[in-house]
């Protein structure tokens, strides 16, 4: 199991939200190309970046800083948030980004997706964030009628590289992942799932690890800059 350490940005800044609300941001670090060296040496060989005021303008608003990032790290990174045409995922994926992200795009426009990750195999990845089962878009703002798993299967054949599946109750909240909803989507699609949203601690990478579905990766954000988890730790726990 790979474990993604986050770098949510907000004005260039790191931070973490609860519940993806914009107002409850809290600044972990001004620097984020800094961060991002300090998951590289901490021992984690990804690095999970989301722009977050990209993901409500619907375009890259930090792009700044995810250039710093990419360059202060050799890490491979996987980029969301407001990446929403064929030109920003062209032009993400030329600058070193090795792959990206697409949500609200994989809910408004399926082809683009599905034509993206047939022109750049295994680097295009489909963000699924979902509020009581249910897929929400625009930065969490909108919720669809689309579940989590009726949309990972309109992608079953299109190539892309992974899932990236997200509680949005549990995000930011410490609360726990949620491997019951994780495990019955990686069960259902052929696609790698990465869970994301609520890690607490090393228990939830055990029990996702644990959990007989074949779960690929966990994405690991406040537990991570608060202290609750030790990099070494989870490294262990993931490799077990």
């Amino acid at each position: 199991m790979i474990l993604f350490p986050a770098i949510d940005l907000k004005d260039g800044r790191c931070v973490r939200l609860r519940q993806g609300d914009m107002a409850q941001a809290t600044i972990f670090n001004e620097d984020a190309a800094a961060q991002a060296r300090a998951f590289e040496t901490g021992g984690f060989q990804w690095l999970h970046v989301v722009d977050l005021n990209g993901a409500f303008a619907g375009r890259s608003a930090n792009a700044p800083a995810i250039r710093k990032i990419l360059s202060a790290t050799q890490n491979p990174v996987q980029l969301g948030g407001g990446i929403r045409d064929r030109a920003g995922i062209d032009g993400w994926l030329e600058a070193g980004v090795t792959r990206v992200i697409l949500g609200t795009a994989a809910v408004r426009n399926p082809l683009l997706v599905k034509d993206a990750a047939k022109a750049h195999p295994n680097r295009v990845a489909v963000g699924i964030d979902a509020r009581d089962g249910k897929v929400a878009v625009e930065g969490w703002a909108e919720e669809s009628s689309l579940s989590a798993v009726d949309l990972a299967k309109r992608f079953e054949d299109a190539g892309v590289a992974a899932i990236i599946f997200t509680d949005i109750a549990r995000d930011g909240m410490l609360a726990g992942v949620n491997v019951t909803a994780t495990a019955e989507l990686a069960r259902a699609v052929s696609i790698p799932v990465i869970a994301s949203g609520g890690v607490n601690g090393v228990q939830d990478i055990e029990r996702l690890a644990n959990s007989g579905a074949p779960i690929a990766g966990v994405v690991i954000g406040r537990a991570l800059y608060d202290g609750r988890i030790d990099p070494k730790q989870a490294l262990a726990a993931a490799r077990g």
